[in-house]
């Protein structure tokens, strides 16, 4: 049996930790001890569209001390140092899924030759500690690796993903895994969060249905310049067919006064244009509205 650890037990890993614990798998959350310590004694309780409702009961420690098959990390990308140092081991296969791109290169210097791409679609918060809540039908995990070794074991984890009823498939390139869902996420993000409106505003309304069109086309142009083949129709006729009342977890964040994901998200392909030479007017613009909106520095 695989074991897997997954660092980061809110609306994402607390998902799939249950789910693969539901399934099977041996799986270890690693948590903050207060968290830890609940999940302990009560287990994550699941309510999903897709799923069906269900507990599982993790294993769960405050710190990952004895080697793991596989790690999740599903922090955010502003918890992702304080989750690190929570692992004082050296998983077999490493899979993040985070937001955005600059996660990446800070992963491959702490477990290397160790690390795939990941990325997770998934409508799924926690209310509360160790409540999970799925609303959407749509779920997809995607995973890449460059590093040969790593195929055997990531092809696994997506086996596992799916026994467990979370569709997974292993993808062509880092790139592709990454940018296919920033592209879609970062429109989704930027505009909602900057109108605070769901998607359905924003795709009904003529001037934030061109800024919805804009986000996806910058973002779009960058990818290709990095080495993904994203098509800006698709992205678009996703995001039609999403229901109305979706909103995002940055929009979620800021209503809440944490602090949001734009530099991750919004400021990762900013940055990745400035290194080609491309300008993304409409991103820029809506980060530095978001900007104003959460009380943070636009990203940079």
């Amino acid at each position: 049996m695989t074991s897997i650890g997954v660092l980061g037990p809110g609306g994402v890993g607390g998902f799939l930790a249950a789910a693969l614990a539901h399934a099977g798998e041996r799986v270890i959350v690693v948590a903050r001890e207060q968290t830890a310590e609940h999940i302990a004694r009560h287990g994550i309780h699941v309510r999903s569209v897709r799923l069906g409702q269900f507990r599982a009961n993790p294993h769960a420690v405050s710190r990952l001390a004895d080697p793991v098959d596989v790690l999740l990390i599903a922090t955010k990308a502003t918890g992702l140092e304080a989750g690190l140092e929570r692992i004082d081991c050296e998983p077999a296969l490493v899979a993040p899924l985070l937001n955005g791109l600059d996660h990446m290169g800070r992963l491959r210097e702490r477990f290397p030759g160790r690390l795939a791409a990941g990325s997770i679609r998934v409508e799924s918060a926690r209310p509360t500690t160790g409540e999970i809540l799925q609303t959407s039908p749509f779920l997809r995990v995607e995973l890449a690796t460059g590093e040969p070794v790593l195929e055997e074991r990531l092809e696994r984890l997506a086996e596992g993903f799916n026994r467990a009823g979370v569709p997974a498939l292993v993808g062509p390139s880092e790139a592709q895994v990454l940018w296919s869902k920033l592209v879609r996420l970062s429109a989704l993000a930027c505009t909602t969060s900057a109108a605070n409106r769901p998607v359905g505003f924003i795709r009904s309304d003529p001037e934030w249905r061109r800024a919805l069109e804009g986000c996806i086309a910058e973002a779009a142009t960058v990818a290709r310049a990095e080495g993904a083949d994203i098509d800006p129709a698709s992205t678009l006729a996703e995001l039609d067919e999403a229901h109305a009342d979706l909103g995002s977890s940055m929009q979620r964040d800021i209503s809440a006064g944490r602090e949001p994901e734009l530099d991750a998200i919004a400021g990762s392909i900013l940055r990745a244009a400035a290194r080609h030479g491309l300008e993304c007017p409409t991103i820029a613009r809506l980060s530095a509205e978001i900007a104003r909106r959460a009380g943070i520095p636009a990203p940079a």
